[in-house]
């Protein structure tokens, strides 16, 4: 299972168990919070929830497992044949988040349930009886139209 979550203007794919880093979240480290931003879950044999923008219900539960500093970026300012020059670095605070769980809706979970309880298909008992059932029969419409 997947969810898509935005936070800090940034919008990141997140499954239980992925780490990654967001803008500074206030919170110690250790600590648990709830992303609340969903905008879309889903997964493979699941059905995708998609919002409008977000999912009201939907949450995402992630732990702090640090509190640090981005890599410096220098921002160097120059006019040419002025002797204008400004030399600026900066460094993005950011938070370490470990995805711990995903929380969808009621109705996600309810249609995950019929997916998954979904009984298949009987198989047929001779190969030979499927491949002539298979063959293509004309309806009414298509008589008509010639």
């Amino acid at each position: 299972m997947y969810a898509v979550v935005a936070t800090g203007g940034k919008q990141y794919r997140v499954s239980p168990g992925d780490r990654i880093e967001v803008e500074k979240l206030a919170g110690e480290v250790g600590q648990t919070i709830a992303l609340d931003h969903v905008m879309m879950i889903g997964g493979e044999g699941q059905a995708v929830s998609i919002g409008t923008p977000r999912l009201d219900d939907a949450w995402v539960e992630a732990q702090i497992v640090a509190q640090k500093r981005g890599k410096k970026i220098i921002v160097f300012k120059h006019k040419r044949r002025k002797g204008y020059r400004r030399k600026q670095g900066h460094r993005q605070s950011l938070t370490a988040l470990q995805i711990t769980g995903i929380h969808p809706t009621a109705a996600q979970d309810e249609a995950q349930a019929e997916v998954v309880a979904a009984p298949e298909p009987p198989q047929s008992e001779s190969p030979v009886s499927a491949e002539t059932d298979a063959t293509p029969e004309e309806t009414p419409a298509e008589t008509s139209a010639e």
